[in-house]
């Protein structure tokens, strides 16, 4: 493994960091105040156009196929600007992911390039249930066949892009009478189709650009096609698929982390008590130094995650590790970063108060940082058994 990028991962790297700097970056205070859709929607179809929303998909399908390490490196420039974005760039990279894993050619063909090509500004995941959280092999919404149709009844909960996904990947019960975990199958199913409605956007403390909403199945009719992947084997590929998108959360953190500390290392630089810059107290030294070796840290877990997942190893553990403590350093980071400004760091005339409620919910979504921890010890012991 070689910790540094080659020229492939740095061209998109670098593409991803002139867009975030020059698009994202002017408006993503106004995105955070609930304004300026219409340009967060324009900038996801860019995004699209520059190859960002399907980095690890073939580009048979429309995607870039530069791989995983890409992917962690270009979210993570994405979130330096904008959390909300790389978010959504995150789920639609995921989506893709599952398709191309399970699909039948038919699907991939004609919901995959639709991602990537940013005909559908976003793709959207439907595991989570109000009672389904942490425990989603606990899920209540269910799927039963009628003649050449499925009908969907329940609800999903905490469903990111919901206002704007063009599709969305949906896990339903379809064996009732099996173990728990065994009997869920997994559905794809069109924004607008009869039976399915998208609840109004929850008002959230950070990330506010990105819709999160409930999706109601009420006798939700879609074709026996619309079934991806082998009937009441759905569970294992959300499991799966939910290990890779601990690499895009973690590194979505980071990005946040990094820019909240160089932010604050900058500005502190210029600011002055007691006669003197800041920087030259031995408090703000250490926030500096331990912010940034924690971040770097973060860097590498996320990358030896990304590389084991793309060289077609065993990388739940890893993407876990990093996710775990790639999230909590980017908290870190931003609370010390906070503190580093003292009383403006509370203002919202600086983006400290932001990237601080942004990076919030990366520990909480996908998978919570004390389920993280369960998933680490588990594996670790199964391996010392």
């Amino acid at each position: 493994m070689h910790l540094d990028l080659n020229a492939t991962q740095k061209r998109i790297q670098e593409t991803a960091s002139k867009f975030a700097a020059s698009e994202l970056a002017p408006i993503a205070a106004r995105l955070d105040s609930g304004m300026e859709r219409e340009n967060f929607l324009k900038n996801l179809r860019s995004m699209a156009q520059l190859g960002l929303m399907g980095i690890n998909v073939s580009s048979r399908y429309g995607g870039s196929e530069a791989g995983v390490v890409t992917f962690s490196a270009a979210i993570t420039e994405i979130a330096r600007a904008c959390a909300s974005t790389a978010l959504t760039m995150s789920l639609n990279n995921m989506v893709c992911e599952v398709i191309q894993s399970i699909g039948s050619e038919e699907q991939k063909n004609k919901y995959i390039p639709k991602i990537c090509s940013g005909e559908y500004h976003a793709a959207g995941f439907g595991l989570t249930e109000s009672e389904a959280g942490s425990d989603p092999a606990g899920m209540n919404c269910s799927a039963v066949q009628d003649g050449e149709e499925w009908v969907l009844n329940g609800s999903k909960a905490f469903i990111s892009s919901g206002d704007y996904a063009g599709v969305f990947v949906i896990w339903a019960v379809t064996d009732p009478s099996a173990r728990k975990g065994r009997g869920i199958s997994t559905f794809l199913v069109e924004n607008g189709t009869n039976g399915f409605s998208i609840g109004k956007g929850e008002k959230k403390m950070g990330q506010v650009a990105s819709s999160t909403n409930t999706l109601t199945f009420a006798d939700c009719r879609i074709p026996a096609g619309a079934l991806i992947g082998k009937i009441n084997e759905g569970y294992r590929t959300a499991v799966g698929e939910l290990a890779g998108g601990r690499i895009g959360i973690g590194s979505l953190a980071l990005g946040i982390g990094l820019s909240a500390m160089d932010f604050a290392t900058k500005y502190s630089l210029a600011r002055k008590q007691f006669d003197q810059p800041v920087t030259n107290f031995q408090a703000i030294q250490w926030m500096i130094a331990e912010s940034y070796t924690e971040l770097e840290a973060s860097r590498l877990l996320l990358m030896n995650a990304a590389y084991c997942k793309e060289e077609g190893r065993p990388y739940a553990r890893q993407a876990s590790m990093a996710k775990y403590y790639a999230t909590e350093a980017a908290e870190r980071a931003c609370h010390n970063a906070l503190q580093m400004l003292g009383g403006k760091g509370y203002m919202k005339e600086y983006p400290l108060e932001r990237y601080a409620r942004d990076v919030r919910v990366t520990s909480i979504y996908e998978g919570t940082n004390q389920i993280q921890r369960l998933i680490i010890a588990k594996d670790i012991l199964g391996s010392a058994a």
